[in-house]
């Protein structure tokens, strides 16, 4: 049975911010932070399958959504952490939350959970590796792809319908029900004026970033986290092949894993990428299982 959720629009740094509640106000909190291209409402499944009493609250990152789009050609991850914070402040000040992260989102939590490491009670990662090992030599090009594609900025594409949206969720993820997807595809897009149906993301998030990818610095946040880490990967995840063969990237991603003092990993079957799509129950499990622990 799906559960209903609420929403509500809260002033984040300026930018009007489209904010999901599930569940009974005052129940203990879990933070929920999605990924690129994504919504607060991908979390539908799981909170459907969590089996407690939890006040679950997920909020669309700013451009992604119903949240403002920045009316910037960049987006910058410091602005996630800027934002994550001023959501915590409100909604639990003063509290160490649980907080969740899938993809772009675990990376965010990761990293504002070696900043902020009292702020958070316990982390779960999904899948939130990081991006691949960057050198200076490469800063140059980096400037230059930067600055070339200002001249031609990104664009969506438009859909006829709420069905051929649903179809492209499908084929990036061929494990989607059409229920699911359907669902998916209300709230992951809107008609415009035309009567196309377009994707709930602003396209300059398809931008490169002028700024490469410290992975150094990262794990220096990463090493100062004291929460408790649940990291969760799934078995037939492709995210890996951004840090090259299939071995090599094997040996970052556990070198990363190393860098977290009180980690305890998952394997997730018989799921992709999108594993609280693909197992939602059993995702479930384990994060109640986590954090039930002492």
């Amino acid at each position: 049975m799906q559960k209903p959720s609420r929403s509500e629009f809260l002033s984040v740094r300026g930018l009007s911010t489209h904010v999901r509640h599930w569940g009974r106000e005052g129940a203990p909190k879990i933070f929920m932070l999605h990924g690129w291209m994504d919504v607060a409402a991908s979390f539908q499944f799981v909170v459907d399958a969590l089996e407690k009493d939890w006040h679950v609250i997920a909020h669309d990152w700013r451009g992604f959504g119903l949240t403002d789009r920045a009316k910037a050609d960049t987006y910058w991850f410091p602005d996630y952490m800027g934002d994550l914070e001023a959501i915590l402040d409100h909604y639990a000040p003063g509290e160490a939350v649980n907080l969740l992260g899938h993809s772009m989102g675990g990376n965010i939590a990761c990293l504002y959970a070696g900043v902020r490491p009292a702020r958070i009670g316990k982390l779960i990662n999904l899948e939130g590796f990081g991006l691949p090992v960057t050198n200076p030599e490469q800063a140059p090009g980096r400037f230059a792809q930067w600055l070339d594609a200002l001249t031609q900025p990104p664009a969506m594409r438009g859909y006829a319908s709420l069905d051929e949206v649903a179809a492209r969720l499908q084929k990036t993820n061929p494990r989607l029900s059409n229920e699911k997807a359907a669902f998916l595809a209300a709230h992951w897009s809107a008609p415009n004026e035309a009567g196309e149906w377009m994707i709930l993301g602003d396209p300059a998030h398809k931008m490169t970033s002028p700024l490469l990818y410290h992975s150094e610095e990262v794990l220096a946040c990463w090493r100062r986290i004291t929460a408790p880490v649940l990291w969760v990967e799934a078995e037939d995840t492709n995210m890996w092949r951004w840090m090259g063969p299939k071995e090599q990237a094997r040996a970052e991603i556990d070198r990363r894993l190393g860098h977290l003092a009180r980690v305890t990993p998952k394997m997730m079957p018989d799921a992709g990428h999108m594993l609280h799509h693909d197992q939602p129950e059993l995702l479930a499990q384990m994060i109640e299982d986590f954090l039930g622990e002492p």
